[in-house]
């Protein structure tokens, strides 16, 4: 069997990631690595779907792992008895990247390695879990906070407007989801502002993983069931407690502008709500419209990378289907 081997379960929200890769862990010997830049956040449990057990603790590797120069103390949950790591790395107000991720997820999935296990890297973050095993061309350009604060109270069409003007070619280059896409505009603009204002040189970023083979799930299904899936999943958070949640967070001082409340999809449809201008009712439909939104946006992403072998979850037979691939890869020397 290849040594340094990873297995990544993508796809969009509510297709199952988590439990099929628990699943897997148990049938190939492997933990969970999180790849989703949500469930980063402490005290954010109900809404970006950890499901935990009640009582879990937190648990920290005998094997102390740290990150140089690090804040982040990187531990794992127990999920049905595997390992599941990069949950509540960061308070809801660190503005946590791509950057943080690659940095705690290398020395995680190296340390799984040492231990001869498979590392299964799940999640729905397609950004994240591509600037991992295939690097990041800007990944040295920081955030430009006060910018993105200017920027984000204008409109698709501004934000092209102003992208075009300062590089035309990398607005030529995105796609059609892209160029709607607000937050993916103002990235363009910052990275661009930034080269063009300063003698700042891109360098690409090259994974240090040295990955001896890796296999990549993604798991999909019609849009009428996906929806389906997506409604009853939000329905299960309102019944375990979405909104005692945010109450919380927001006694603890966390606001709609100081934190990853304001930014997170299951939170930021609440602030209406709290605020006295929107009943539940109308939060909820507008919570499911936006989770169906994303998952559109998600398989949009999926899509451009042909490595990955798609699997119906609609279909009765697929989990066998994914066991039997895994098998045939995993066992090849």
């Amino acid at each position: 069997m290849n040594k340094n081997k990873i297995l990544i379960i993508c796809g969009p929200t509510a297709t199952g990631k988590t439990s099929l890769g628990i699943s897997l862990a148990k049938k190939f010997g492997g933990e969970i690595v999180s790849a989703d830049s949500r469930q980063v956040y402490k005290g954010m449990d109900i809404g970006t779907g950890k499901d935990l057990p009640v009582n879990s603790k937190f648990q920290i590797p005998n094997s102390k792992i740290k990150i140089p120069n690090s804040k982040f103390q990187i531990g794992y949950y127990f999920l049905d008895g595997i390992p599941i790591w990069l949950y509540d790395l960061a308070d809801p107000d660190y503005r946590f990247n791509v950057a943080d991720y690659i940095s705690c997820s290398e020395v995680v999935i190296k340390d799984i390695w040492r231990r001869k296990k498979l590392p299964i890297l799940v999640g729905g973050t397609g950004f994240y879990i591509k600037a991992l095993i295939d690097g990041i061309q800007t990944l040295g350009i920081a955030p430009d906070w006060e910018l993105r604060e200017k920027l984000k109270k204008l409109g698709v069409e501004k934000l092209r407007e102003i992208l075009k003007e300062i590089d035309p070619e990398h607005l030529k280059k995105m796609n059609e989801s892209d160029r709607n896409n607000p937050r993916r505009l103002i990235r363009a603009i910052e990275i661009a502002k930034k080269i063009q204002n300063s003698k700042f040189k891109v360098q690409n970023y090259n994974p240090k993983l040295k990955i001896g083979s890796l296999l990549i799930i993604g798991l999909k299904a019609p849009y009428r069931v996906l929806y389906e899936r997506i409604d009853k999943r939000v329905e299960e958070r309102i019944k375990q407690g979405i909104e005692v949640e945010i109450k919380r967070l927001l006694k603890r001082g966390y606001n709609w502008e100081n934190s990853a409340l304001g930014t997170t999809l299951g939170y930021k449809e609440w602030q209406p709500y709290f605020e006295n201008l929107e009943s539940k009712e109308e939060i909820i439909q507008k919570w499911k419209y936006e989770e169906h939104a994303y998952a559109r946006r998600q398989m949009v992403w999926f899509r451009k990378d042909k490595r990955i072998y798609w699997f119906d979850i609609s279909k009765v037979s697929y989990q066998k289907e994914i066991e039997k691939l895994i098998e045939k890869w995993y066992i090849k020397d």
